[in-house]
């Protein structure tokens, strides 16, 4: 009887082997954070210098973000759990299309404008991460006063990643945002 069993217990065992594992949590290959910034700082050193912008400073964030001051605000800097209020354009650093923006006749201009939208400035919480914004504004508006206009230039590790955020973002973009910094609470 054993005997028997011995050739269906090596066939189950193999067949078992054979099945492909199913995770649930297996979201595909790791994302190469430090690849892809290293990739975007080389873009964005040869946008930097080739681009136009006027500014007073920039500011190389060790985050990879670069922010570039066209108009100093005043005041004290924002930190962690302050409401920050602003206008914002943000643009494909290597196409230079606008994908979004808080300004509707920007919008219009640009074919982007979205019926039902309520075009006004944008708000939210700064945090060091999880603030419903990506993280490269958090580093940029950490190095600003309210009252400030900048140029914020994120890289797509602070950005979108990897992910398609909308039709308009391909993944790995490194993001170019105009900011008009309207003020704290």
């Amino acid at each position: 009887m054993m005997r028997n069993l011995l050739p269906l217990a090596v066939l189950f065992f193999m067949t078992l082997m054979s099945c492909e594992t199913t995770n649930p949590f297996d979201r595909g290959p790791e994302y190469d954070f430090a690849g892809n910034l290293e990739i975007d700082r080389k873009k964005i050193a040869g946008y930097l210098d080739t681009a136009k912008i006027d500014s007073l400073y920039r500011i190389h964030d060790p985050s990879g973000v670069v922010v570039i001051v066209q108009k100093e605000g005043v005041g004290s800097r924002p930190t962690d759990n302050t409401v920050i209020y602003t206008d914002y354009i943000g643009k494909l650093m290597e196409l230079g299309t606008v994908f979004d923006t808080s300004i509707e006749s920007v919008a219009r201009a640009n074919n982007i404008w979205v019926e039902g939208r309520v075009y006004q400035p944008f708000s939210f919480l700064l945090k060091s991460f999880g603030s419903g914004v990506i993280n490269g504004w958090n580093y940029g508006f950490k190095r600003l006063r309210p009252g400030s206009k900048a140029v914020m230039i994120i890289p797509s590790p602070e950005g979108y990643q990897n992910r398609s955020n909308n039709d308009k973002i391909p993944p790995n973009s490194v993001l170019v945002f105009q900011v008009d910094f309207l003020g704290i609470d």
